[in-house]
């Protein structure tokens, strides 16, 4: 905390719990300190302090965004509740109307390409630049009233008996009603403090990613994208060298954010670097010509959620401390979407309406704080947890990164190479394909509903 930093104390912090209740005892700097300046703390910070609380948002970069790589694909619509016109008034790069599913080989690929109006009105999801998104939303949270407090590392949480009642950054100390915790995936607060365990690498992946800097026109020429349309890739297969994980592709307006996420613990198992296994993407030639010509802006790689509702099964509150977003493990990868930013905002919503009815009842008691998995529960975001509750177990599957990807090549292959030999009806064709695919009909079967299970 800066020093010579003078705060002055007011209202009550609780103390020891009494009958459900919490008992009075200690001054305090803030209703709310939210720790983490991304979509999560943001949105819950702004909440608050729209409804009249006194809030005090910290974030451990230079500024909001500094931290953060590039950006992603933000399905959006749950930011309406929030900041009504938010695409239009945000600094949002494209608006995503197109999405392909590509099956990609080392050298063949198969493409679902699925292109809908009806993604653009209302806006589904648009590609953001989280450096330019992040800072927008700080400054609507100073606007609303919020103290951001940008360059600040929150050591630990300041625990008296069972309760959170601030913050500690080196020799300074914060307190609060309430301590919101949003700093990310690792959230080192959480488990500094016990409340969550450290992650086994199964749970977590490395992401690696290129900005690569093309013209507008360009862009729209080689995606065939127009306006301020864009188009998002999700890639399995030979992206990763049998990595269990993915790459990925969108569009920026003048950009193009590439890369491949892995999962940590088959990385190493497999031997290779995350770094070689991005580059072995990017040269593909299903992937080169998709940014030939282009300009490296930005390259970097961050630690990412791969098994989020495994994760979520950790606590999320303590009396006076809740956790949303990343921190609480809010990440849902289906292998056709990859989900972060829809889910950190509205557990954030979910959190900051608890928070809300707890100092309005001046109780900050562990039943109080439980408010808020109960209300998120009810919402898209604990619903879609459950719902794909399965995915990440699927996705371990082997053969979704080799085996299907050569499978449908070599139907299509046995489609359009007409050599001369006689045709075969479509089902021969696939079945040959089949028999020479070295896939048992069991695999194919248990892996199918699987699917239909997980997805």
């Amino acid at each position: 905390m800066p020093p010579g930093l003078a705060l002055g104390r007011h209202r009550v912090v609780g103390g020891a719990a009494r009958d459900g209740r919490v008992e009075m005892s200690q001054e305090v700097d803030f209703d709310v300190i939210v720790v983490g300046g991304g979509v999560a703390g943001a949105v819950c910070a702004y909440r608050l302090a729209e409804a009249g609380h006194e809030v005090v948002l910290i974030e451990r970069g230079a500024e909001p965004g500094s931290k953060n790589l590039s950006g992603g694909v933000f399905y959006c619509r749950v930011m309406e509740q929030v900041f009504p016109g938010f695409v239009d008034e945000a600094p949002v790069e494209r608006r995503v109307t197109r999405n392909v599913l590509s099956f990609l080989n080392a050298s063949s690929h198969v493409n679902i390409d699925y292109w809908d109006a009806r993604l653009a009105e209302p806006v589904n999801a648009v590609t953001v630049l989280r450096a330019r998104l992040d800072a927008w939303l700080a400054s609507r949270c100073e606007a609303a009233g919020v103290m951001v407090m940008p360059g600040v590392r929150v050591d630990e949480l300041i625990v008296e008996g069972e309760q959170c009642v601030g913050v500690r950054a080196g020799d300074d100390e914060l307190r609060a009603h309430v301590v919101v915790e949003a700093d990310g995936v690792n959230s080192f607060l959480a488990q500094n403090a016990g409340i969550r365990a450290k992650e086994p690498p199964k749970h977590l992946a490395v992401g690696v990613k290129s900005v690569i800097g093309l013209p507008r026109t360009v862009i729209e020429d080689r995606f065939h994208v127009i306006g301020s349309d864009g188009v998002a890739y999700a890639f399995v297969g030979d992206c990763t060298q049998a990595v269990a994980g993915g790459g990925f592709l969108y569009t920026n307006l003048e950009s193009v954010s590439v890369g491949v996420v892995l999962r940590l613990d088959d990385l190493a198992t497999k031997g290779l670097t995350a770094s070689d296994v991005h580059d072995h993407f990017l040269a593909h030639p299903a992937v080169a010509p998709l940014i030939d010509g282009g300009e490296l802006l930005e390259y970097g790689c961050h630690l990412t959620i791969e098994d989020g509702p495994t994760m979520v099964a950790h606590d999320l509150t303590r009396p006076g401390l809740v956790l949303i977003g990343d921190a609480a493990g809010f990440t849902l990868n289906t292998g056709l979407t990859i989900r972060g930013m829809d889910l950190a905002a509205g557990s954030a919503i979910a959190a900051a309406d608890a928070i809300g009815a707890a100092l309005a009842a001046g109780d900050y008691s562990q039943q109080a704080m439980d408010a808020y998995p109960a209300a998120l529960a009810a919402t898209f975001v604990g619903a879609d947890m459950k719902t794909y509750a399965r995915a990440p177990a699927f996705l371990e599957v082997p053969r979704m990164y080799r085996d299907y990807g050569l499978l449908l090549a070599d139907v299509f292959h046995g489609i359009y190479d007409l050599d001369l030999t006689p045709r075969r009806h479509l089902l021969g064709t696939a079945t040959r394909a089949f028999k020479g695919s070295g896939l048992k009909l069991r695999h194919v079967v248990r892996d199918g509903w699987a699917a239909v299970r997980a997805l």
